[in-house]
C-alpha cells in the first residue's frame, strides 16, 4: 500500500529531486507503513537578513488514533544542500516519534537510568585513579580514563561529579565508566565556556 503524500513548496520553486529525496525518506519508514494513513510536507524558504537562507521543513505524519508533526531548519550559505539536510533531519526526528508511540502502544517501557551526583573522596593523580563518594556511602573506583573530556587532571578532593557506575564489579568494587565534573565546580570564567 502506497502512502498518501502531499508535498508543499513555500518561497522555493519546486523541484523534482527535492520531491524525490521526501519520498526516499518517507519510503525508509517501512517498518511503520501499515500505521501511517498520509504525510504532508511543507518546505519552505526563508531570507533573513546576514545569513543567505534558511530552510524550513514541517514533516506531518497521521497514523489511528494520532498526528505527529516536526519541524526543522537548516541555515545554507552555499547552496540548496541545506533543504536537504533539513528534510533528512526532519524525517529522522519523525522516525524517532513513531518508534516511540509504538514501543508505548506495545507496552515497552525505555527506563533511563540517570546517573548519581557524588564527591571525590581520594585521588590518586600519579597511579591515574580515585574513588568518588556516593550519597548512599557507597565508594566507586574511577580510573582516568572514565573521566569525560581529559578532565582527570582537573579533579580536586571534594569536587562534585556526575557518576555513572558500570555493571557488575571490578578488582576495587563497584566501579565507574563515567565521571564528569559538574560546571558549578569550575572558576567563574570557566563555567561561562562549558
Amino acid at each position: 500500500m502506497q502512502i498518501p503524500l502531499q508535498i508543499t513548496f513555500r518561497n522555493i520553486d519546486p523541484s523534482e529531486s527535492v520531491e524525490a529525496r521526501v519520498r526516499e525518506r518517507l519510503g525508509r519508514l517501512t517498518k511503520f507503513k501499515d500505521r501511517i494513513t498520509s504525510c504532508r510536507v511543507a518546505i519552505e524558504a526563508v531570507r533573513r537578513q546576514k545569513l543567505a537562507k534558511l530552510f524550513k521543513v514541517r514533516v506531518e505524519i497521521a497514523y489511528p488514533g494520532g498526528e505527529i508533526a516536526v519541524t526543522r531548519e537548516h541555515h545554507d550559505a552555499q547552496s540548496h544542500e541545506g533543504v536537504y539536510l533539513a528534510i533528512n533531519e526532519a524525517f529522522e526526528a519523525a522516525r524517532r516519534q513513531l518508534a516511540d508511540k509504538a514501543e508505548r502502544q506495545a507496552g515497552i517501557v525505555k527506563s533511563h537510568e540517570v546517573p548519581t551526583h557524588g564527591v571525590v573522596e581520594r585521588l590518586f593523580p600519579r597511579e591515574g585513579y580515585g574513588f568518588v563518594r556516593m550519597p548512599d556511602g557507597q565508594e566507586v573506583y574511577f580510573h582516568r580514563n572514565a573521566v569525560v573530556d581529559d578532565g582527570f587532571a582537573g579533579l580536586e578532593v571534594g569536587a562534585k561529579v556526575r557518576c555513572e557506575i558500570a555493571e557488575g564489579e571490578g578488582l576495587k568494587g563497584a566501579q565507574a565508566s563515567t565521571v564528569r565534573l559538574l560546571n558549578h565546580n569550575l572558576p567563574p570564567v570557566e563555567r561561562m565556556r562549558a
